[in-house]
């Protein structure tokens, strides 16, 4: 199975942010209840009550961060929290805020701050853990959805980035537990069936792995991660002409994925086209010039054509290759040549 790197190959921190404004976050929940901003404001100026001034402050933080405006609210959100440092709310939006604005460290002072102050929330350890994926920060990410998903045990989306935590983490069995979970609260979340195909495909549950990507193709018949991995792992299974159809479409979707055009080659390949095969597999070699394993397969279909200077040459390369990769001390592609 490929690396995990094929799993985060879009950008994590993007979804995080949007995230952060989603019904899993206490930003929406407050957002539901409140008004606009111009009656908030008057209701600021005339509230006679501390409790009245809380909740007009929350809104206030609310619509700056919703609107963009992140100065105006961390400036806002210092003088608020200064005023009531007791209040979870005013710190987890202040935290919101420098997240937003890519101060992850504030941030973090911020909702811990909020999280000691509301121990009980489910939300504000589940956008804790945002700040830390967002970092790459898996193992500080972990506890934070535990907690999450302990007060919270229906929010999907918590329990599939839960599942990616221990992914990434090498708990492997934790995160198909995970996983599971979610596509079991809702079997038509986005991306829930794949992460569980992979999470299985990490195991050498290939059967497992390609029913589940099976499943997500259903809902996401263009996404090209999705058609990869499936082609990929029927590759492995040995079934060449499903694993072709698939790879082709991958390659088609996204004609910049060296990796489906490399398994795309290697299935023509061993279907007996070499001389198509070689085309994939040179345009791979392109894409991603470090990588040895195009060249291991463009050797053997020169071979099968009789073109033996060309073979001995990418022999050569795939040499040269592999040695650069040792000596840098790279990680393998985790593929078979």
């Amino acid at each position: 199975m490929k690396s995990l790197s094929r799993l985060l190959r879009t950008c994590f921190c993007a979804w995080i942010f949007s995230l952060l404004v989603s019904a899993n976050s206490q930003v929406f929940l407050w957002s539901q209840s409140s008004g606009g901003r111009g009656d908030n404001s008057k209701a600021l100026n005339r509230s006679g009550t501390i409790a009245s001034e809380q909740e007009n402050a929350r809104i206030l933080l609310l619509e700056d961060i919703q609107s963009g405006h992140l100065a105006e609210a961390i400036g806002r959100g210092r003088e608020f929290a200064a005023r009531w440092p007791n209040v979870g709310e005013i710190h987890h939006l202040l935290g919101l805020a420098y997240f937003k604005s890519q101060q992850s460290a504030l941030a973090v002072d911020e909702l811990r701050k909020a999280e000691n102050l509301e121990p009980s929330s489910p939300d504000i350890p589940f956008d804790l853990a945002l700040v830390f994926l967002s970092q790459a920060e898996y193992a500080a990410a972990a506890p934070e959805l535990e907690k999450s998903v302990k007060f919270k045990p229906n929010n999907v989306i918590a329990h599939i980035l839960l599942g990616r935590t221990y992914q990434n983490t090498n708990r492997t069995l934790q995160a198909v537990d995970e996983f599971k979970i979610a596509v079991r609260i809702d079997p038509s979340v986005s991306l829930g069936h794949y992460h569980l195909g992979f999470a299985y495909g990490s195991l050498g549950l290939n059967e497992r792995a390609i029913r589940e990507y099976k499943k997500e193709i259903e809902r996401s018949p263009s996404n090209p991660d999705v058609l990869y991995q499936l082609g990929h792992t029927l590759l492995e299974s040995g079934e060449l002409k499903s694993a072709q159809a698939y790879l082709q479409r991958a390659s088609e979707v996204d004609p910049q994925n060296a990796d489906a055009l490399y398994d795309l080659g290697k299935a023509i390949l061993l279907g007996g086209d070499a001389k198509t095969a070689i085309t994939r597999l040179q345009r791979s070699a392109a894409l991603k010039p470090s990588d040895p394993g195009p060249h291991f397969q463009l050797a053997k279909a020169f071979d099968r054509l009789g073109r033996a200077e060309d073979a001995r040459q990418e022999r050569q390369r795939f040499a040269e290759l592999k040695k650069a990769q040792a000596q840098s001390g790279g990680m393998a592609s985790g593929r078979t040549q």
